[in-house]
């Protein structure tokens, strides 16, 4: 988490290019966004840099070519204002709007589509500058500050919490990704991806595991920068955000694209996904008529959580599998809809296991309830038991603070998903343990934890009435003696 200083810093930042005349949150993270990303182009291209000169071999595939050292940020960062402002709105702008425009699909990147519609906002050459400066103080050397800085200005947005939307905290998508493991061979999908925090993690993992097979020859490496990542959403400003953080990320040509999930059907995706990793939007109802068809023959509803449930069946292939959060009310509630979507997972699919989260997970923006299912889609059942775990903490305190804790329940949570075979013995009263499918049955497909957990109470022992009262008349008797020493003290 960021510290009270840095906050500051965003928040005057903010400030700054609010009193300059950029009134819309989310336009002020787009331009942020935007400066950012030219800061890490130059960063980018610093460590090229130094690697050609510690190999002593020609620089590699150069971010800014020669003729262009005036458009990097460590150049531009020390003019004048008027002509920063020049070079940024003329030249730094349409060169980062062209990245990417030569793909090998003929149309350019998914990041040059959505970057095409993009506009430099920012007002005035003081406050370009202004802002400049301010970024430029901050110490982003480590990724988690920027993860971390990214993910403090995104709650800032005024409609946070609005419709649903939460930014889900990266610990816990890191959480989720490591319990899925994702392989090389996976196809990973994010119907509802924002700015892409999933896919991000999903391609951090792989990298660290598998880096060597992505990288072994050119197919292998096409493969992960185009096939692999797949997100939706229909804020094309998200959108941008996506692109340029999965760029920036090392992955070159996701297939990040405009859309409406629950309101289109697409055949093309139908059974297309092996990883289903998402935190869609909680809250709200769809008419029916603004439903995909072929959702509403999954589960007749109109609640958006349940939608998405039906639409991740829906897109994952035989095999495939899902880790996505939930708000409780899906675990528990009495509606058709709610009992027959858990007696789908249950009986039809096979329900892995189900992590209940605190309320304080989503704070400061939210204090909703939620939990995490992770299931296999077969088709033909396969659930035996299922692995539930009651998170206590997940390493921050749960206030509006969020601030860091050094006991976390996460490591605990990964290290016994991946051996949960041996959880069967586990008793009721512990963190974790396995519930038969036979009991979850008998209790109408109810998965909320507290429907399974048992709870000892230990008795406790008090001394007798009369003794107790001994010892408050002993206790006034000493302090009427200190009293009387006291006056006496005092003449």
């Amino acid at each position: 988490m960021i510290t009270g200083e840095i906050k500051s810093r965003i928040d005057r930042i903010w400030d700054t290019m609010w009193s300059g005349g950029i009134s819309n949150p989310l336009s002020v993270i787009e331009q942020l966004t935007y400066l950012l990303f030219i800061k890490r182009l130059d960063e980018l291209h610093t460590l090229k840099e130094n690697k050609a000169a510690r190999l002593g071999k020609p620089l590699e595939s150069p971010i800014f070519a020669p003729g262009q050292e005036h458009l990097r940020w460590s150049r531009f960062k020390e003019a004048a204002p008027e002509q920063m402002f020049a070079v940024v709105r003329d030249e730094v702008f349409p060169f980062i709007k062209g990245l990417g425009r030569n793909g090998s699909d003929g149309n350019g990147s998914t990041y040059s589509r959505h970057m095409k519609d993009a506009i430099f906002m920012m007002p005035a050459p003081r406050v370009l500058a202004n802002v400049v400066d301010q970024l430029d103080a901050i110490d982003m050397a480590d990724a988690d500050t920027k993860g971390d800085l990214y993910e403090y200005m995104l709650g800032k947005i005024a409609t946070a919490g609005q419709n649903g939307q939460f930014r889900t905290p990266r610990h816990i998508i890191k959480m989720m990704v490591d319990m899925t493991a994702p392989t090389p061979r996976d196809i990973i999908c994010d119907p509802a991806c924002g700015t892409a925090g999933f896919l991000i993690a999903a391609s951090e993992y792989l990298l660290h595991h598998h880096g060597d097979e992505i990288y072994k020859d050119a197919e292998s490496r096409r493969r992960f920068n185009e096939s692999t990542f797949h997100g939706y959403d229909f804020d094309a400003t998200m959108l941008r955000i996506g692109s340029m953080n999965m760029l920036l990320h090392g992955v070159e040509n996701p297939d990040i694209r405009y859309r409406d999930s629950l309101a289109q059907s697409d055949e093309d995706d139908a059974e297309k996904y092996t990883l289903v990793l998402a935190n869609p939007p909680f809250a709200g109802s769809l008419d029916y008529e603004s439903t995909a068809k072929d959702l509403q023959r999954i589960v007749k509803t109109k609640k958006t959580e349940l939608l998405f449930l039906a639409l991740f069946l829906r897109l994952l292939r035989s095999g495939g599998r899902a880790a996505v959060i939930v708000p409780d009310g899906v675990l528990f509630g009495s509606s058709n809809a709610h009992k027959g979507l858990r007696k789908l997972l249950v009986e039809e699919q096979r329900l892995d296991g189900v992590i209940s989260m605190p309320s304080g997970v989503f704070k400061p923006y939210a204090g909703v309830s939620t939990a995490i299912l992770l299931f296999t889609k077969t088709n033909s059942g396969g659930t035996d038991n299922v692995w539930f775990y009651d998170m206590r903490s997940d390493g921050y305190s749960l206030d509006d603070k969020r601030a860091p804790l050094q006991e976390s329940d996460i490591p605990d949570i990964v290290a016994r998903w991946r051996n949960r075979e041996a959880e069967t013995e586990r008793k009721r009263t512990e963190k974790s343990f396995m519930v038969p499918k036979s009991e979850i049955e008998a209790n109408g497909y109810d998965l909320s934890i507290n429907r399974y957990k048992e709870v000892t109470y230990e008795a406790v022992e008090y001394d007798p009435p009369k003794v107790i009262l001994e010892r408050l008349a002993a206790l006034e008797a000493e302090i009427a003696e200190g009293r009387r020493e006291l006056e006496g003290l005092l003449g």
